[in-house]
């Protein structure tokens, strides 16, 4: 029984590093993979992540399926807000914030990074802080 507890996060780590080596394909099949398994046993803190994955992997698609993306951002945010996942809060903000300006929506592009920014250093995550100031030095 332990070993298949967390079997979801495993997934989504997994579909974290094939997106890392641009195996995208293999990124969305191990993501959807583990939505289905955190949704079936209500692992909601392993389903949060996944969807914030999920739109990651829409978002690097070429072309990006903005659509998409945004939504399972949006339903990583809902649901990382409801169970207090402020690191994983800051990462749905930094992805669309990075989403938004391919919308034309620049304003709500510096919304979001400013919320992530503020949150990154709040939570003293340096290494994020470091990427959220490289993505607003794009904004000028």
């Amino acid at each position: 029984m332990e070993l298949m507890q967390s079997q979801a996060l495993r997934l989504s780590r997994l579909g974290t590093a094939y997106l890392v080596v641009k195996r995208t394909e293999d990124a969305l099949r191990a993501a959807r993979q583990a939505l289905e398994l955190s949704r079936a046993r209500k692992e909601r803190g392993d389903e949060a992540y996944t969807l914030s994955l999920l739109g990651e992997i829409a978002s690097c698609c070429d072309p990006a399926d903005v659509g998409t993306a945004k939504a399972r951002y949006g339903e990583a945010l809902r649901l990382a807000e409801e169970l207090g996942m402020r690191p994983l809060i800051a990462h749905c903000h930094f992805g669309l914030a990075k989403l938004h300006p391919r919308m034309g929506k620049a304003g709500q592009a510096r919304e979001h990074l400013d919320i992530a920014t503020a949150m990154y250093r709040e939570m003293e995550m340096t290494y994020w802080l470091e990427q959220a100031a490289a993505e607003m030095r794009q904004f000028g």
